[in-house]
């Protein structure tokens, strides 16, 4: 099986680092390009793979190819390789955010039913940490679904869900490491108003999310259980919960996923 990656930025190069690291794709089977074949190879070289200098070159080389671009270059690409997408007939799998399977097949020009599979990462893949929902077109068989899955599970955990289901994971999964950094820089603040170096605070912070988020995962109970084991009677963790959601922080928090569901509706539309 070998995969090609149309784009070589920082979720292309996360993907292809934890394939590698958990041995589900070997380095002459990965192929790539970028935005020119000079920064293709170059790339390649970086990560140990090949590096081609087309993208044609690449999806006449390939079983399965990932559309790892900016989502207003991904009709171009698509368009320009139609022909050798009717022959080739590969798996094609878009990480692009807000572009359906159906906007992907529209930017097709032939009668091909292509074999599309949407995958949404988020930035932990980089560390081998992400959160991945995965749908995909009729043209795809169960048995290449769970492919798709399984080469995304070296990256992280990967969810097969219906494609109605997307906003609201991106949401969650996708948009969440943006809120969980400012709730950590916000503890952080707090800890230097009240005398903590900046660093030490910060780090402090993320140490304790991580570990509690941690303990929630290998827990059977809900997040309240842990809540109420966490709040003494008349202690400062309750009176500190109460303030918050006097200030109410968990509609905020609502409110902020909401939004990021309305404006992925603004932008596919």
């Amino acid at each position: 099986m070998k995969i090609g990656f149309i784009g070589s930025g920082n979720m292309a190069t996360g993907i292809i680092k934890g394939l590698l690291k958990n041995e589900k794709v070997l380095a002459k089977d990965i192929l790539i390009t970028a935005s020119t074949s000079q920064r293709s190879l170059a790339k390649a070289k970086e990560l140990g793979v090949i590096g081609v200098k087309s993208n044609a070159e690449l999806l006449a080389l390939v079983d399965i190819v990932v559309l790892a671009v900016k989502p207003h270059h991904i009709p171009t690409i698509l368009k320009e390789l139609d022909s050798l997408l009717a022959k080739k007939k590969p798996l094609i799998i878009s990480i692009a955010a807000g572009l359906t399977l159906g906007q992907l097949q529209e930017n097709i020009k032939s009668d091909l039913k292509a074999k599309l599979v949407r995958v949404m990462p988020n930035m932990n893949v980089t560390i081998g940490r992400s959160v991945s929902a995965i749908c995909s077109s009729e043209s795809v068989s169960a048995a290449e679904v769970e492919t798709v899955a399984d080469l995304f599970r070296a990256v992280g955990s990967a969810y097969i869900i219906e494609e109605k289901d997307f906003r609201n994971f991106t949401s969650l999964a996708g948009c969440s490491p943006a809120y969980t950094y400012l709730y950590i820089d916000a503890m952080s603040r707090a800890g230097v108003k009240n005398g903590l170096p900046k660093e030490l605070a910060t780090k402090v912070a993320a140490e304790a999310v991580l570990g509690s988020a941690e303990l929630l995962l290998q827990s059977v109970e809900t997040p309240w259980d842990l809540i109420d084991k966490v709040c003494s009677p008349g202690g400062t963790t309750v009176a500190g919960l109460v303030t918050l959601e006097d200030e109410g922080f968990m509609s905020t928090v609502i409110k902020g996923l909401d939004a990021t569901i309305k404006r992925d509706q603004e932008l596919s539309n």
